[in-house]
């Protein structure tokens, strides 16, 4: 099981067979694969993890009045 909140670099090119038995490939040099499952054009990471992050500040700092 992966414990990171983001996509997995792998070094292209890079040929995925998804759970549909389709095949998903790229020429790129670098691939960003995701683990989230929330992108839109998954498998290929799309940054839509980002949009659901919570925010950890601390109360007070950070913040305007």
């Amino acid at each position: 099981m992966l414990d990171h909140q983001g996509p997995v670099l792998i070094e292209g090119p890079v040929e995925i067979v998804l759970e549909d038995g389709t095949v998903a490939r790229s020429d790129r040099f670098v691939v960003a694969v995701c683990t989230c499952r929330r992108s839109r054009s998954y498998p290929w990471c799309d940054t839509s993890h980002r949009a659901h992050r919570r925010k950890t500040s601390a109360p007070g700092k950070g913040s305007c009045p």
